[in-house]
């Protein structure tokens, strides 16, 4: 008999902030910054994300044009509003861009991050017997679809000698994967930080395995290529770009900071947000947009392809614009551990 589960009101602070925003839609943040002159940089962002760090690093201060931030649940939704040009600039995982060129999207990955897979979790209840991946056969597994936790969940199946024929994938957005796993009415949930942290410290999953060495490590800001083909934004996007480096830069030496105000931003308890933090977002490094990156993520688009998870063939060079790459560390810098 499965172990009675915490209620899952508990557990879902985050995913209710996530289903208020309209499930695969968006929502105004209500923290719109408004600075200087005519133009507006429309951003796309996750709960805790972007502009909570920027905020919480004093980087959104002085600016010469207007942030108008929307709030999605996961990467693929948010890419969708970049391909409507409702979105200027984003910031998604490794495969959400992948999905979104498979549908000729259009869109350019414009900057990268590279950092620990270690958050990117497949989680089982405490109760569960498997104590291995390629225990998985014939088991449920929540995912969202098109998200990096897609592919770290087919990627761990590869690595356990399984594919996703293997296991029954129920594709589910984070609140109700949450609402799925703590309810038992699946196996096994594969996700990312913030969720990976709160299942944790809530002492209702355990972690069966990561992505930590068969994932990349990265993830993107994703752009409009109408957006960077007018000056005035690309300028925009390009000082944005530079904020959000300076930011991430400062979390390395402020994670309890900025744990606080993730903490905040998000309505989790602060010491789900630390676990987060000290997980993943603290070893996140700046990188180029370059060939080995490209590689990389050629070989997920193709993975993609082969299992017909996207309709055709990508080439994923075709959807990267490296202007704004400066002098940053090559995609192969080692995460800080």
């Amino acid at each position: 008999m499965r172990q009675r589960l915490l209620p899952a009101a508990l557990l879902l602070p985050l995913a209710l902030l996530l289903t208020a925003c309209g499930g695969d839609s968006s929502a105004d943040t209500g923290g719109d910054v408004d600075g200087k002159g005519s133009v507006t940089l429309n951003v796309g962002d996750q709960k805790g994300g972007s502009e909570a760090i920027l905020r919480a690093a004093g980087e959104l201060k002085n600016l010469d044009y207007k942030i108008k931030w929307s709030t999605f649940t996961s990467g693929p939704p948010l890419l969708e509003a970049v391909n409507a040009k409702a979105v200027d600039i984003g910031g998604v995982g490794n495969t959400p861009p992948v999905v979104a060129a498979g549908s000729d999207s259009k869109i350019s990955v414009v900057a990268a991050w590279h950092g620990t897979s270690k958050s990117d979790a497949i989680l089982v209840p405490n109760s569960s017997k498997l104590t291995a991946p390629n225990q998985l056969k014939g088991r449920s597994v929540a995912v969202a679809q098109g998200s990096s936790a897609h592919f770290q969940l087919v990627a761990s199946l590869q690595a356990a000698g399984l594919s996703l024929d293997d296991v029954k994938v129920k594709y589910l957005q984070p609140a109700d994967a949450l609402a799925a796993f703590t309810s038992g009415k699946v196996d096994a949930w594969a996700v990312w930080d913030p969720y990976t942290s709160q299942v944790l410290q809530a002492k209702q999953g355990r972690v069966l395995t990561t992505g930590e060495g068969i994932t990349n490590g990265l993830t993107f800001q994703v752009a409009a290529p109408s957006a960077l083909a007018d000056p005035k934004k690309a300028a925009a996007v390009k000082d944005y770009l530079t904020r959000l480096r300076r930011a991430q830069d400062w979390v390395h030496g402020h994670q309890e900071e900025w744990a606080r105000e993730w903490a905040k931003d998000t309505g989790l308890p602060y010491e789900t947000a630390l676990g987060a933090v000290r997980r993943s977002v603290s070893t996140r490094v700046a990188v180029a947009v370059d060939k080995p990156l490209i590689a990389s993520e050629q070989q997920l688009a193709d993975t993609f392809t082969n299992l017909q998870l996207i309709p055709k063939k990508v080439r994923f060079a075709d959807f990267v614009d490296d202007r704004f790459n400066g002098d940053l560390p090559p995609s192969t810098t080692a995460p800080k551990n």
